[in-house]
């Protein structure tokens, strides 16, 4: 084992209670199954110890940066130095609140979300069922599919600054709109959220997300490697569409390549590098503007 960093022995000393990985490689913890080592992977078990991290990176003025599932994250080939804090399943569980809301917190699964929500009769968050997220990043970028988004059914969002203070901030707060909130450039993380619901037949619920769950895997490349749809949704138009009337689909710059199955992917063949799939986005970009003067902005977030 190599010799300590001197940040890996402090934040050792510091936070003897928290579960900390050394040179952790990112990707383990990605999607796209890319990304070097983390000086310092940091895994909270709640709110405190998130807090903890939080207000002692605030004071020595730490590098760090917030990672749920990873599952629409491009991160670097070289890694990242200081410290990456991974919320999912670690900022866990879910309570049903009344009739009609359920409160789940930030590292918790979409699609777990969605099964809890069904197994108590409470429709609405079917579509979330084939979002690999979690929910905290799901809130932080507006996540959706299939004609719903998270702002449909959000009431209420717990947020912790990154003086590790906890408030709360209502939907109209949040200022959601098309993968966009309030939160993206501000320095504050998801802690919970409060969903609003419908009373439902769980069965038919049940149907419904199998349905969405079979047209996914019908139509998306669900056996390779990805961070889901690469492109934002163009006004005027669907990037899938644009990339594919551009002849772009299985368009390939070492081992990522535009997916012959959905154009709207970008996916890891093997061995594909961050450097890859960045002059890959680059490439199709640029090719769509070239071709109609519509320029894609990437979904995909590149740290």
């Amino acid at each position: 084992m190599s010799e300590l960093s001197v940040f890996q022995r402090n934040i050792s000393a510091f936070f003897p209670e928290i579960e900390l990985r050394f040179d952790e490689l990112l990707a383990r913890h990605t999607s796209f199954r890319i990304g070097g080592g983390a000086e310092v992977m940091a895994f909270p078990q709640n709110a405190n110890e998130l807090s903890a991290l939080l207000k002692k990176s605030a004071l020595l003025d730490w590098k760090f940066a917030i990672l749920g599932a990873g599952t629409n994250v491009l991160a670097p080939d070289e890694g990242v130095q200081g410290l990456v804090i991974c919320l999912k399943d670690c900022l866990d569980g879910m309570r049903q609140t009344d009739e009609t809301h359920i409160q789940v917190m930030a590292g918790v699964t979409m699609s777990r979300a969605a099964v809890f929500a069904a197994n108590l009769g409470l429709a609405g968050m079917e579509f979330a069922h084939g979002i690999p997220g979690t929910v905290g990043g799901g809130v932080y970028m507006n996540a959706g599919a299939y004609g719903g988004e998270i702002s449909d059914i959000c009431e209420s969002v717990q947020v912790m600054d990154y003086s590790g203070e906890v408030k709360t901030l209502s939907r109209d707060q949040m200022d959601f709109s098309y993968r966009h909130s309030c939160l993206e450039g501000q320095n504050a993380v998801v802690v919970s959220a409060v969903f609003g619901l419908i009373p439902g037949s769980s069965d038919e619920i049940r149907r419904k997300m199998k349905d969405f769950q079979q047209r996914r895997m019908a139509s998306q490349p669900l056996d390779l490697p990805s961070a889901g749809s690469a492109f934002k949704r163009p006004s005027g138009g669907y990037a899938a569409a644009l990339i594919d009337q551009a002849g772009l689909k299985g368009y390939r710059i070492g081992g990522a390549a535009i997916s012959e199955k959905h154009a709207g992917f970008a996916v890891n063949l093997g061995g594909a590098t961050a450097a890859d799939v960045k002059a890959l986005l680059d490439r199709v970009s640029e090719t769509v503007h070239n071709s109609t003067g519509i320029l894609l902005e990437p979904e995909i977030r590149i740290w």
